[in-house]
């Protein structure tokens, strides 16, 4: 489990194609410290797995399903990403529960830069409308975000300099992709209460 709170900003050093899926290596000397095989770490909201550790770099394989739910495959070498260590049991929940698992991709629509902060504007798939509520948590690209303004197809965040300045949502411009994952929460409840009215009838 994470809890959306990027703790540096790594970098693709090289992508290797395999067909169906990909091997991404990334630089991140902050995650990769006591990293090992098998451990996690999410790179945009997404949730890899460690397949080699060396110095300040680590390589995980992204499968199709990756590919094709996430935006990990517009990534390339040079391309700046979000890292996140797992959060340790005990530890304080910063952020929200992010679970590392895209839920769909969204758009960067707009930007409106004020003296202190930044509203951004980004699209939202239909079917996961009905889980972003003003005020409530959603995750982009692996940051825990507020939602300030949610719309039929589309939501605003806003963003401190301190986002701007350690995460990819200080340089993303209008058209470019991002991750969201939803409120895992929002999504046991609308399905227990479909259970429920089910068993009902």
């Amino acid at each position: 489990m994470f809890t959306g709170i990027v703790e540096e900003l790594g970098e693709i050093t090289a992508v290797e194609n395999l067909g169906d899926a990909c091997r991404f290596r990334l630089r991140g000397p902050v995650v990769t410290e006591g990293a090992k095989h098998g451990d996690s770490i999410a790179v945009n909201g997404v949730c890899l797995t460690v397949v080699e550790h060396e110095g300040d770099e680590f390589t995980a394989d992204v499968m199709a399903e990756t590919l094709d739910r996430s935006s990990l495959g517009a990534l390339a070498v040079g391309s700046r990403v979000n890292l996140e260590r797992p959060t340790a049991v005990g530890a304080r929940l910063g952020g929200h529960i992010v679970q590392g698992h895209v839920d769909g991709t969204g758009q960067v629509l707009e930007r409106k830069p004020s003296e202190n902060w930044e509203i951004v504007k980004v699209s939202l798939p239909a079917d996961l409308s009905r889980y972003v509520v003003e005020k409530g948590s959603i995750t982009v690209d692996g940051i825990s975000l507020t939602v300030v303004d949610a719309g039929p197809d589309y939501f605003t965040v806003s963003l401190i300099p301190t986002t701007l300045d350690l995460t990819t949502l200080g340089h993303k411009q209008p058209g470019d992709p991002v991750n969201l994952e939803v409120d895992v929460v929002a999504k046991y409840v609308e399905r227990l209460l479909a259970s429920t009215q089910g068993a009902g009838r």
